[in-house]
C-alpha cells in the first residue's frame, strides 16, 4: 500500500525547506520594517515623550537591540584572547587605513574570533551535512576556502584598505607638492600653504594635512605633527618629505627650495613607477594568453589538420 506512494527527492525537500525559511524571514523583516518606520515617525514628533524605559529601548533600531549585545560579548572575548602587541598592531593598521574609531578595532577583533570559532562548524557543514553533494577534491577545496575566509578574511580586507589608501596618497602626492611649492614661492607660509592645499585638493592626503594643521594650531610643534603624519601614512614618499621638512626646520634651510626638490624627486619617482609597471605588463599578459588564448588558437589552426589526418589514417 505504502510502496506505491511516490518518494520525494532529498533535493526537493531542501528546496522546500529553503523556501519556507525565506518566506518566514520575509514576513519577519516586513514586520520589522513597518515598526522601524513607525518608530522613525515617532522620533520626528517634537511633543512625543517616552513614558517608560521599555518604550525607550524599543525606539532603538533592531540591530542595536539584537546584534549589539552579541557583538559586545565577542568584543570582550576577542580582547582577552588576542595579545596586547597584536591589538596594538591592529590599531596601527586601522590608523593607516584612515579608520580612527576605537569601536572599529574592537569589531575587527570580534570578527576574527567569530571567524576562528566558525571554522569547526564550517567543516561539519561541509563534510557531514554536505548539502551540495560535493566529493573528493571539490569537497576539500570548498572546506579549505571557508576556513581560509574565516581565518584570514578580516586581516586581508584590512590590509587591502591600507594598501589602497597608501597608493592613493602616493599618486596624489606629486600634484600636492607642486601646489605647496607654488604657494610657498608666492609668499605664503608653510601652514598657509597647507590650508590652500586642503581647500583646493580634496582627498585622503588633504585630510592628513588638515590633521597636521590642526595639531600645529592646537600647540604641537611642526616636527611632532609631521612625525605623526609619517606614522599614520607610512609610505617612502611621506617619510622622505617629513625628513626633509624636519631637517629644513632644524638647519634653517629655505622651505621653498626643499619643497621644490621634493616635488621634482616625487614626480620623477612616479614616472619611474609608471614605466616599471609598463615593463611588467607583457610578462603579466603571458599568463592569460597561455591559458586562454593559445588553446583556442591551437584548436582553430590545428583542429582541421588533425581531423584530416585522422580520416586519412
Amino acid at each position: 500500500m505504502f510502496s506505491s506512494l511516490p518518494t520525494i527527492p532529498l533535493e526537493a525537500l531542501v528546496v522546500l525547506a529553503g523556501l519556507g525559511v525565506a518566506l518566514v524571514m520575509y514576513y519577519v523583516m516586513a514586520q520589522l520594517e513597518e515598526r522601524a518606520a513607525a518608530r522613525s515617525t515617532l522620533r520626528q514628533l517634537d511633543d512625543y515623550e517616552v513614558e517608560n524605559q521599555r518604550e525607550k529601548e524599543l525606539l532603538a533600531p533592531v540591530h542595536e537591540r539584537l546584534l549589539a549585545p552579541v557583538m559586545a560579548g565577542f568584543t570582550r572575548f576577542g580582547g582577552r584572547l588576542n595579545p596586547p602587541d597584536y591589538v596594538e598592531s591592529v590599531r596601527q593598521k586601522h590608523i593607516k587605513a584612515g579608520i580612527n574609531s576605537a569601536d572599529k578595532v574592537e569589531r575587527f577583533l570580534a570578527l576574527r574570533v567569530i571567524g576562528f570559532v566558525s571554522i569547526p562548524f564550517w567543516l561539519a557543514f561541509t563534510f557531514i551535512v554536505n548539502p551540495l553533494g560535493l566529493k573528493g577534491m571539490m569537497q576539500l577545496a570548498f572546506a579549505g576556502l571557508g576556513c581560509l575566509v574565516g581565518a584570514i578574511g578580516p586581516s586581508s580586507r584590512l590590509n587591502a584598505k591600507v594598501t589602497a589608501r597608501q597608493k592613493s596618497i602616493q599618486r596624489g602626492l606629486p600634484d600636492v607638492m607642486d601646489l605647496l611649492v607654488i604657494s610657498v614661492e608666492a609668499g605664503l607660509g608653510f601652514e598657509q600653504a597647507l590650508d590652500r592645499v586642503i581647500a583646493n585638493v580634496p582627498g585622503e592626503l588633504a585630510e592628513e594635512f588638515a590633521r597636521v594643521l590642526g595639531e600645529t594650531q592646537a600647540g604641537s610643534s611642526r616636527s611632532d605633527a609631521l612625525r605623526n603624519l609619517q606614522t599614520r601614512v607610512d609610505t617612502p614618499e611621506i617619510r622622505s618629505f617629513v625628513l626633509a621638512m624636519i631637517q629644513a626646520d632644524t638647519f634653517g634651510v629655505s622651505i621653498g627650495r626643499v619643497l621644490r626638490a621634493q616635488a621634482d624627486e616625487m614626480r620623477i619617482k612616479r614616472r619611474q613607477t609608471a614605466q616599471e609597471k609598463a615593463q611588467k605588463a607583457p610578462v603579466k599578459m603571458m599568463i592569460p594568453m597561455v591559458l586562454c588564448i593559445f588553446p583556442a588558437l591551437f584548436v582553430v589552426v590545428l583542429g582541421p589538420a588533425i581531423i584530416n589526418i585522422s580520416r586519412s589514417l
